[in-house]
């Protein structure tokens, strides 16, 4: 019988060290970004013009509005009148990622429970989708509104960011099954990552357009719009077409949609899609993904680099992602795994990367 010690799983996001930086660097890296997208020279690299005081960082009003929202949000989530999907198998083996004699920073940054439950309301789940991703359409929409407030009307640009976002967070919703076979809810644990992550680098860090749009307005024609929607719709179509063909693949391998697709056997009885989206690249959705921040950021013209952070974050979010993707599906599917990479050589951008 093989020893707790050597099934422990390798450490990631550099250990304990690494996690209690992150938990550092992350709200500190969120705040400075909303201080510095209202300021007049919004200099992504250059530190923030002021620091608020302790009394604009509290509000009894707003920390009661903050627990309303998550409150309705948990009302809705448990509705009886939705739908109930199961999700991935976890088998028993799969525990022993999270070792026993853990390291308390480390664990409370990944965190050690792996779907935390209180009988029906999953609270990983809960976050992964709702408060988050609606309360980001709701900051870009309240930015609009603002405009049309001081300008008379929203502008071009802004129509197209909270266009383009709320195309991306509906599709989300109504795929909403899908986030079941993700990475977040099949491996990480639900700790300071994902909570912080859910609650609130997302709707304060991901509005970061909307918000530079509202205090340093651009011109923004109608050939170079066209332009732009023209990508968004190029990453929306690889992103969806190729989550699509995944989700009814593992669905229905028999479906006619992918019955003819190619794939290689392994030894857990999966089959690897080799063809199809899945034959482009190893990650065809991060490169929708990755085409769709772009066209977020191009609205926001090119004289500043703050509007383009949740780009170049997201690149290093989805390469980091890809690279632990990578051990994880090694250590699943071994042989199977090295001939799936011979035959699909690049990771997320073809001929590239």
């Amino acid at each position: 019988m093989a020893s707790p010690q050597g099934s422990r799983a390798p450490l990631e996001f550099g250990g304990p060290l690494g996690a209690a930086a992150l938990m550092l660097l992350l709200p500190a890296t969120m705040f400075h970004l909303l201080l510095v997208v209202r300021s007049g020279p919004a200099r992504l690299l250059g530190p923030p013009p002021y620091l608020p005081g302790l009394q604009v960082l509290w509000s009894p009003r707003m920390l009661l509005l903050w627990l309303t929202w998550l409150g309705l949000q948990a009302a809705l989530y448990l509705l009886p009148a939705r739908k109930v999907a199961e999700g991935q198998e976890l088998k028993d083996k799969s525990r022993l990622l999270y070792p026993i004699n853990g390291n308390p920073i480390y664990d409370f940054f990944l965190g050690r429970e792996l779907n935390p439950r209180v009988w029906s309301f999953d609270f990983k789940y809960f976050c992964e989708l709702r408060p988050g991703l609606i309360g980001w359409v709701l900051i870009n929409l309240a930015m609009l509104m603002q405009e049309a407030e001081l300008r008379g009307s929203p502008s071009l640009a802004m129509w197209l960011v909270n266009g383009f976002q709320l195309l991306y967070v509906g599709d989300a919703l109504w795929h909403e099954e899908a986030v079941l076979t993700t990475m977040d809810i099949t491996h990480d644990g639900f700790g300071f990552m994902l909570a912080f992550g859910d609650l609130a680098w997302v709707p304060f860090t991901y509005s970061l357009q909307a918000q530079f749009l509202l205090h340093h307005p651009q011109p923004l024609g109608l050939p170079v719009a066209s332009v732009i929607c023209l990508i968004n719709a190029v990453g929306y179509y690889i992103f969806r077409g190729a989550n699509s063909q995944k989700n009814t693949f593992r669905k229905n391998p028999s479906d006619p949609r992918v019955a003819d697709l190619e794939t290689i056997p392994t030894a857990t009885g999966r089959q690897l899609l080799v063809s199809g989206w899945w034959g482009m690249v190893r990650h065809p959705n991060y490169l929708g993904d990755l085409i769709m921040a772009l066209a977020w950021s191009l609205p926001c013209g090119v004289s500043h680099l703050l509007p383009y952070f949740y780009l170049l974050y997201f690149t290093a979010l989805l390469v980091h992602r890809e690279a632990r993707d990578e051990q994880q599906c090694l250590q699943k599917y071994g042989l199977a795994w090295h001939e799936y990479c011979r035959r699909v050589p690049y990771r997320i951008l073809p001929y590239i990367y």
